[in-house]
């Protein structure tokens, strides 16, 4: 099984069940709220996701690898636990670097809206920003 087919897999079942051997140890993680360094630090990440949001689901809407970086292009949507359950969404790229070891040494995450975007979508009458390639 390919890198590829691995992430593929992941981005269905995300945040459950995740690849995590495909991390360097010292994978470089950010996007525009976080920020570190670490697969054990990764792989908490995920895991607040997990525990902290209700439905989350990653629609996955391209991947490929140009060389020693993959990309893909995404929207992350859950439901924040607030009393009215607003649902949130994301739509994102990422581009991850694999080193001479075949793992992923670097993961960016990148949003086709901003923080204040996804903000204004817990309160009532927003509307979710829309992926600029769907």
């Amino acid at each position: 099984m390919t890198l590829l087919d691995i992430l593929r897999q992941d981005y269905q079942r995300f945040p459950e069940a995740q690849t995590y051997e495909i991390y360097a140890e010292d994978v470089y993680f950010k996007d525009p709220l976080n920020e570190f360094r670490g697969c054990d630090r990764y792989r908490q990440n995920i895991h607040f996701i997990a525990t902290w949001f209700k439905a989350v689901h990653l629609e996955l809407h391209d991947i490929h690898q140009e060389g020693d970086r993959i990309l893909t292009d995404w929207t992350l949507a859950w439901n924040t636990p607030l009393p009215w359950f607003p649902r949130i969404s994301i739509p994102g790229w990422s581009e991850l670097t694999v080193n001479p070891e075949g793992k992923i040494s670097r993961h960016l995450d990148y949003w086709h809206c901003s923080p204040w975007q996804v903000l204004r979508q817990h309160f009532p009458g927003a509307s979710p920003p829309k992926h600029p390639k769907l």
